[in-house]
């Protein structure tokens, strides 16, 4: 599923990819979030492709909740539309799948960023648009660069099973258009009893780098992170998820420091007092 906001370079890079590199046939669902750049046109014109459609940008939640009601297979796989995915990302994920045995996991790809934005991405720059993307020079390198598989699964490429997906609700619309919707997806995954968040490093993909967060007006995803779970987002992915860390097994509870607990006390404290955020 690839929620798209006129991005319609971009997007075509990325379903090329998906078309090109892929072991095995997916069923591509795209939201179209206004399509004023004539993505609804070439989205119509490709018989390979799936897609919802909203009038308005409606963002990702909403519009990642719309897709799935078109979703006929057992795995959900959510990808941006500024993502180029690498050959054999799929094959990777899937292995995984199976040697997992159970439904109670989320998984995620690995992203070679130009500029690495977390301790669970490749930084090397292949270009930041599809005018100046080394593709092929990408392709020649991408395996070989060093990394390891990493705990905290949250951002995309991931991959979740559709009773998972359904039976925590998909992506919390007050979150909308999106801010704050990953670590949230994954706390609610977490509350619901997973325990298995991997990144796989074998599984990977090109992230040009968030190009529709840079147009859209920002929800407020830090303060009603923490009015929702009592504490910020960054205490779920270090000390819960322990994201970027290298794999080591299924996640456990975490001991709090009595300090983190004062801060974080004091975070909700100063959310409550706002009193203007949305839940």
């Amino acid at each position: 599923m690839i929620p798209t906001w006129n991005n319609l370079g971009l997007l075509k890079l990325c379903v090329e990819s998906i078309r090109k590199n892929s072991l095995f046939a997916h069923q591509v669902i795209i939201h179209i979030n206004e399509g004023k750049d004539g993505t609804l046109e070439w989205v119509k014109s490709q018989p390979d492709l799936d897609y919802s459609y909203s009038k308005e940008n409606i963002g990702v939640c909403y519009g990642l909740n719309y897709a799935r009601t078109l979703a006929d297979t057992d795995y959900i796989v959510y990808v941006n539309d500024d993502m180029y995915l690498c050959p054999g990302w799929d094959k990777s994920l899937l292995d995984e799948v199976k040697s997992i045995g159970h439904n109670a996991f989320f998984l995620s790809s690995t992203a070679i960023e130009p500029v690495a934005s977390s301790n669970c991405a490749i930084e090397k720059n292949y270009g930041r648009d599809v005018a100046d993307f080394q593709e092929e020079k990408l392709l020649q390198e991408f395996s070989t660069l060093p990394f390891h598989d990493w705990q905290g699964s949250t951002w995309p490429p991931n991959i979740v099973h559709k009773d998972l997906w359904d039976y925590i609700g998909g992506y919390s619309i007050e979150f909308s258009p999106g801010m704050y919707s990953d670590p949230d997806f994954s706390m609610k995954l977490w509350t619901a009893g997973v325990r298995l968040f991997k990144g796989v490093s074998s599984s990977r993909c090109y992230h040009f780098g968030s190009k529709s967060t840079k147009r859209v007006t920002k929800n407020k995803g830090y303060y009603q992170f923490i009015a929702k779970w009592g504490f910020t987002s960054s205490l779920a992915t270090k000390k819960l998820l322990r994201r970027g860390e290298l794999f080591d097994g299924p996640l456990s509870e975490p001991e709090l420091s009595a300090g983190i607990k004062l801060k974080n006390m004091w975070k909700r404290l100063g959310v409550a007092m706002k009193g203007s955020v949305r839940i």
